[in-house]
């Protein structure tokens, strides 16, 4: 059995996890919820996740299968932060509900069906439709592109403020940026620091 890679992320109501796993076929993904347990299945690939640090609502979760990655998102049954995936921490719902294994069996969506058709009746966008396809790897193309499309001004333009504001701002106005020094603009809640 391979293990599998993967990084989660949590606000109070849900954890966020993204299983790396390149081409995975929606129809032979897996997964199964339960209040203190995740398992992921892919043909020999497996991730298995318990005891969770609280419990979820197996009803309430879903995830989503991609072309590098298939993200599950967990519902947490108790608002706060886990600050990790695993862990012994007493279940506080344990004292006030009824024991998993007691708690009725209630009828499950077919996530797996609804995702394979609406994956099936979505096209894949080509860069030029939508910018934002690809992510990183189609970031760098598309300022390439725009570079070598460009006249002179807005070449320089473009790597005046790129080099002085730190890589924080990208403009293709050179009567705006050659009037005076492009400032650092970090991206909101972030902090620039220079780094020798």
């Amino acid at each position: 059995m391979a293990t599998i890679r993967h990084e989660y992320y949590e606000t109070d109501e849900r954890v966020t996890i993204s299983v790396f796993d390149r081409g995975a076929d929606p129809a032979q993904v897996n997964v199964k919820f339960e209040p203190r347990k995740l398992t992921y299945t892919n043909g020999d690939k497996i991730l298995v996740l318990e005891p969770l640090k609280g419990q979820i609502d197996p009803d309430a979760c879903d995830y989503t299968v991609g072309k590098v990655k298939v993200e599950l998102r967990l519902s947490k049954m108790v608002q706060g932060r886990w600050g990790g995936l695993i862990g012994d921490s007493p279940d506080p719902l344990a004292n006030s509900a009824a024991a998993p294994s007691a708690a009725p069996k209630k009828k499950t969506k077919n996530w797996e069906g609804i995702t394979t058709s609406i994956l099936s009746s979505e096209k894949d966008k080509s860069l030029d439709e939508d910018p934002n396809v690809g992510g990183d790897s189609a970031v760098n193309p598309f300022f390439q592109k725009i570079y070598a499309d460009a006249d002179e001004d807005t070449k320089r333009a473009m790597m005046k403020s790129f080099v002085e504001s730190g890589g924080t701002t990208l403009s293709t106005n050179w009567d705006e940026v050659g009037k005076e020094k492009v400032p650092v603009r970090p991206p909101e809640g972030q902090e620039w620091k220079k780094w020798n």
